[in-house]
């Protein structure tokens, strides 16, 4: 498992909910998150996926520089035996 940074915050009520300050160093390019929990209670957050059209996809891609495949080894196919 990698080394992970962590702080301590504090947990505030917002109305009825409880919310916890996101210090800045751990700052997402996000406006929304996911939150889950798991069965011991440890809560994992992570950035909310902005799914995209597939026009949008295609317009990114070709964005995109091209691969370099020129070190790829290319070997040659395995045999295979189509009898029973």
């Amino acid at each position: 498992m990698d080394a992970r940074e962590e702080r301590e915050v504090s947990i505030f009520r917002n109305g009825r909910s409880r919310a916890v300050r996101i210090p800045a160093e751990f700052d997402i390019p996000a406006d929304s998150m996911m939150i889950s929990q798991d069965r011991d209670g440890v809560i994992y957050m992570r950035p909310k996926l902005e799914k995209k059209s597939l026009a949008e996809v295609f317009d990114w891609l070709a964005e995109q520089d091209p691969l370099d495949i020129t070190d790829v080894e290319d070997y040659p196919p395995e045999p295979v035996n189509l009898e029973k």
